[in-house]
Formats: C-alpha cells, structure tokens, sequence
C-alpha cells in the first residue's frame, strides 16, 4: 500500500510514456506488485484455474524483452517487525489490538511459504527462470530493496505500486504498465516531484508519518491538504529534524480550529478515529519512539548491499531455456512447442538486433567505422523481404541468421536503420533489378504514332495487291465487266466498260478501313475520251447496284449510264465467292488491324 494519498498527492507529476521509453534500460520488478495486479484482472476461479495472472506476466515479459530491456524480479523477504501490527490487522481486520500485545516487543515475521499468493509467486520465478530473469529475494520489503538498486544507478527505474518506493530513495517508479495500443507506461520521477511540489525525500517520510501507512497510524484528525501545507512550511531539509525534536505539538492547534477540521474532511482526510487509541491519545515519550522507528525503518531499510554476491549475480546476463519454456507452457497454458516459439523467438531475434545495433553505436562513437562482414559479432538479420506498417509505424519483414525455429518476423524500421543500414541498401537494390526483370518481360513501348501508321499503310498496300491478283479471275461475272492490269507495284487499276456506252473508264483502286472489314475506294478516274466525273475521290461497289448520281457537266448519256458508288464492304459471306488464298489474306488482315487496336 505504501503511504496514505500519497498517489493522489502526486497526481500532478504522472506521466503516460510508450512503451519504447524502456529499451536498452535495465529496470527492477517488484514481483508480488505484479501479481496482484494481474490477479485483479480477473479474480474468478476459472482466472485461478488457468493461471491468467501467469499468462499476463509471461506477454509482458517478452514485451520487454523484444525492448531489449534487461529485467531483475524482486521479491518480498520477511515482514518489517514495524510493519507486524499493519500485518496482522490486514489478516484480521477489526481487531484491535489489546495492551498486553501492544506491549511485546515486535520482530520480523517469515511469510507462509504454503500459502497461496507465495505458491503464485515461485511459478513467476520459475517463468521468469527460463526466460533468463534472474530474481533476487529481498530481505524484507521488496520495494525498499527495488529503490535501493535504483537509487545505487544498478537500474533505470523501479516497477512497483507501493508509494513508499520513493521514502526508500527510488528515484524513478513505473506505477503501471499496458500493453494495448502500442504499449504505454505510468511514470512518476523524483525530480518533478521536487521541482512541481516541492517535496523531498525527507519531505515525504514526515507526510507518511502524519498521514500513515505501512509502519504508522498516523496524526489523527490531518489530513493531506494540511499536512503539506505542514510540511512545506518547514522545509525539506529541516523536517525530519523538528519531527524528532517538535513531536506533535502542531496537533492540538489544529484540532482547536474548527474550520480547519471541516477542510479536512472536504480534502478527505484518512486518518480517522479508526486509528486512534482505546485512551484517545498518547503520551509524548511514546509518540517520538515510534516517530524514530518510522524513519529509521525508510532511511535504513535491510536490504542486500550492493557489493554483495546476491546483487552481483543478477547484474549476469542469463539466456533463455528454450526446453524450459517449451515444458512450462505446454504444463500451464497448453501451448504446443510451435505456439510457444510464435510468441517468444521474433521478440529474442528483435532483443538481439538492437544489441547489434548498440554494438554499431558505441564504435561509432569511438571513431571505429567497420564495415557489416567486418564486425566482431554477425550481424543476426539475413536480408529484408519486403517493407510492411503496424499500426502505422514504418516496419520490415526480415529473415535471421541461424535462428533456430524462426525464419521470418517484422520489426521496426528504425531499428534497422541503426544497426544494418547496408541490408536496406542491398534490398533497394534487389528491388530495382526486380523492375528492370519486369519492364523487359512486359509488352514492347508503343511505337511513335507515324511510324506505326507508315507500317499501316505498307501492310495494307501489300495486301491489297495479294487480294487484287487473286480475284481478277472471279469479278468476271459481275454487272460491270472490268479487269485489272498492273501498271504500277503500289496502284492496281481496275478498268470498267458500260456496255450501253463506248467508252472506257480506268479507276485507280485504294483499300480504306470500315469498321472490321474493308473496302475498295477510286483516288483516281481516266476515259480515253471525257473528263473524269468528279475531281474528288470516289467509291465504288463492286457487289450490290448503287444509286444513281448525276454528275454534272457531262453527257446525258454518261448522266444516264454512270454509276458512283460510296462503299464496297467486304463482308464474311462474301468470302465465299473467293479463293482460299484470298480469304487467308483478309484474315491476316483482319488479325493486323486488331493487333493495332490492342497496342492503342
């Protein structure tokens, strides 16, 4: 519990921080603060059955892990002799205990091993045994032994819910941690709590003497607000010394003013009459002997000194038991041994990156720029598959070095910019090779828009006159007699006699484009005797009778004879009437035309 309101004094210096504040620290778990909260999370009895509270400390674990966050557990010794009345009131609540057990001398009380919560507490161990965290077992409080690693700099900060951490001498104390929404941390630091409140460490053990908690009753009838406004007025460093010497002489000033005592209340004063005495007070003798006790047990807690063999053997950096933790996942969770790899292996190969990626830093930074084959330690990232984004952060999905039971997980980007620059050159490149595969295996470029037309023509021409030669023999037997001779290798003429005049009409032949199928066109009309009868081009159609146009200008018998024709079709059952080779060729045309619609 800690000291009364005292979170709640110091609401004003928490801070919410990511998750990601932890990596490359080294930070100390008061473990049964944990297990408390995690057993909160559900006290039901299927929660107890299926161990969520284990489960919870295992995902938070390797959340930490993956950080490269280096994690000590820290456990409860034996309960304070100061503390053993709080001890057996909290097993006994409304009790009170009488004279004669209020007059033997407290001591120190071992825990019940067999009890449920310290059957909790060695699975935590356990777990945290084969995950390579080392424990260390306090002497008494966990929390002081948490503060003192901290205060010492052996850790970057504390995890615990106890308050009283920060009477300890912790320095930084992670209240509470979340996993959800990328993971985020409950924070409060010494130094915003002397810079924005004002209060020390001396400041805060004379509040948990007026206001109570794990060692006091506290001053009846203080409450927070007055006993800051106390506190404050004295000063830091003078506190504990006008305690001593003073004792409670400010109580009888307070207690005489009425307004005050309804301050208190309004500001919700803890120390109630529940924790006054059977005769109402005390006498001053008594009052400054446990005044020394309370601070002597904050200022000179029993801990492990941090040159003993106990605090050096967790400073090791111990590896994880894959074997071990394959066994106590399958016996607690019932995770098969792939399951347990999924959740444990990408978060070990990430901690080992950023290891890497240290290593890189601190050579750096010592003038010594190595190259990636150069290093002492391999790099443990193979090479990056492909870029991917979690939760809008910008990630990689890579493959590692002799991992066993891992091939492929993603992790930040970031990350490895700092440690393997080279990788991401050598996957840009592989990328832009891919490209340049794709690009040659895709069509061909569109061909300028002349040069495509130009080939258009010479195709159309050719086959025009491969059409022309084969059906001179067969356009015998149409109204209009006519033939073809080859004057020239581009233009075939085709000459057409009216049988009711004689004279003789020669039309150059042109092949135009109508939809899918073609036509014949006249660029071009000679008679051996009259004039053209239009200056401008004109069709003919060799298949179906024409309507009649006058043209003018010319014979009323030319008017009368003279057929002009505006499209010839050549349409598929007209085939019929020609010869294989000819409809082979309107086939490769037909075929060529589409071929330059699905290019455009």
């Amino acid at each position: 519990m800690g000291v009364k309101n005292l979170w709640d004094i110091l609401e004003s210096c928490k801070k919410t921080l990511p998750l990601h504040h932890l990596q490359n620290k080294r930070v100390c778990i008061d473990l049964s603060c944990w297990i408390v909260q995690l057993q909160n999370v559900n006290k039901s009895h299927c929660a107890m059955k299926e161990k969520l509270y284990l489960r919870g400390l295992f995902h938070r674990v390797r959340a930490l892990i993956a950080l490269n966050c280096s994690v000590i557990f820290v456990t409860d010794g034996a309960i304070p002799a100061i503390k053993s009345s709080t001890y057996r009131r909290r097993l006994n609540p409304g009790n009170v205990l009488t004279q004669d057990e209020a007059a033997i001398k407290p001591s120190s009380i071992r825990r019940n091993t067999g009890s449920e919560f310290s059957r909790m507490i060695k699975e935590a161990k356990v777990l945290g045994n084969a995950l390579g965290i080392p424990c260390l077992d306090g002497i008494e409080e966990g929390e002081a032994q948490c503060a003192l690693l901290n205060s010492e700099s052996f850790c970057d900060g504390c995890f615990t819910s106890d308050s009283d951490a920060f009477l300890f001498g912790a320095r930084t104390v992670y209240r509470d941690m979340c996993l959800g929404d990328g993971g985020y941390l409950v924070c409060y630091e010494m130094d915003d709590i002397e810079r924005k409140l004002g209060l020390g460490r001396n400041s805060l053990i004379a509040l948990a003497v007026i206001l109570g908690g794990d060692y006091s009753e506290g001053v009846y009838g203080i409450g927070r607000e007055s006993a800051c406004q106390i506190v404050k007025s004295i000063g830091d460093k003078a506190v504990l010394q006008w305690i001593t010497s003073e004792g409670f002489s400010f109580v009888k000033k307070k207690k005489g003013s009425k307004k005050q005592t309804e301050d208190d209340k309004c500001n919700g004063k803890e120390n109630a009459a529940e924790h006054k005495n059977p005769d109402g007070s005390k006498c001053p003798s008594q009052m400054r002997s446990q005044v020394m006790q309370v601070l002597d047990a904050y200022l000179r807690p029993k801990c492990h000194s941090m040159d003993s063999n106990a605090v050096q053997r967790i400073l090791v950096l111990y590896p994880y038991s894959r074997s071990q933790l394959h066994h106590i996942c399958t016996e607690t969770f019932g995770w098969p041994p792939e399951k347990t790899d999924e959740y444990i292996l990408p978060k070990i190969a990430e901690r080992e990156l950023r290891r890497f990626a240290n290593l890189r830093s601190t050579a750096s930074q010592l003038g010594v720029q190595l190259p990636l084959n150069e290093m002492p330690i391999k790099c443990p990232l193979s090479q990056i598959i492909k870029p991917r984004k979690v939760q809008g952060v910008d990630c990689f999905e890579v493959s590692w070095e002799e991992t066993d039971g891992l091939e492929t997980s993603i992790v930040p980007a970031d990350l490895v910019e700092r440690a393997c620059p080279e990788r991401i050159l050598e996957f840009q490149e592989r990328r832009a090779q891919g490209k340049k595969r794709n690009n040659a295996r895709s069509r061909p470029r569109k061909l300028e828009k002349t040069q495509l037309l130009g080939q258009i023509d010479q195709k159309l021409q050719d086959l025009l006159l491969e059409i022309d030669r084969e059906t001179s023999t067969t356009n015998d037997t149409t109204s209009l007699c006519g033939s073809v001779s080859e004057d020239d290798d581009d233009i075939a003429q085709i000459q057409l006699v009216d049988p009711g005049i004689q004279s003789q009409f020669t039309w150059n032949s042109n092949c135009v484009k109508k939809g899918g199928d073609f036509t014949y066109g006249i660029t071009s009309c000679q008679e051996s005797n009259i004039s053209p009868v239009s200056s401008e081009d004109e069709v003919i159609d060799l298949t179906s009778p024409p309507p009649v146009q006058h043209a003018s200008g010319n014979p009323k018998h030319l008017e009368d004879n003279v057929q002009c024709i505006d499209l010839v079709e050549l349409s598929d059952s007209d085939n019929d009437m020609f010869s294989p080779a000819h409809t082979r060729r309107a086939r490769e045309l037909r075929m060529f035309i589409a071929g330059i619609k699905n290019t455009y």
